[in-house]
């Protein structure tokens, strides 16, 4: 991801505040690059942190959905290194819900795309999650 895209700062503006324990200060900054999207691609990374600060499962699987939906959107190769967190999220939020078969095809799914992962921290957090994810619903 581009650094100087104003979505991307505004959304790692927003994770500093949440690290800080500011999560409402966070939230105003993820809902802010949300508005100031122009495109699908900036909707989905969007879409992607104001999913971490909804009050309901519910809500958060519609935030992740978006995420999905606007990655797939994308008609090019910059949201490819994306889908294994989607798929990750996407797992979760129904997981949340109870939905065991539906999670379990999201983690399947994450899994299958886990080769587009870098090997650095960020990679390691996704599989990682993607494992715990199948060892809870198998």
């Amino acid at each position: 991801m581009d650094p100087n895209n104003p979505i991307v700062r505004l959304c790692a503006e927003g994770m500093e505040w949440e690290m800080k324990g500011e999560l409402n200060k966070a939230s105003t900054l993820f809902m802010a690059a949300w508005e100031q999207s122009a495109d699908d691609f900036e909707k989905s990374i969007a879409a992607h942190y104001v999913a971490r600060h909804q009050k309901t499962a519910s809500d958060t699987l519609r935030w992740n959905q978006e995420s999905l939906d606007r990655a797939n959107a994308v008609d090019d190769l910059r949201v490819q290194g994306f889908y294994p967190s989607l798929y990750l999220n996407m797992g979760k939020s129904h997981e949340d819900l109870g939905n065991r078969e539906e999670a379990k095809r999201f983690y399947e799914l994450a899994s299958a795309h886990l080769n587009q992962l870098s090997a650095d921290r960020y990679g390691d957090i996704v599989r990682d999650g993607v494992a715990r994810g199948l060892q809870r619903v198998s």
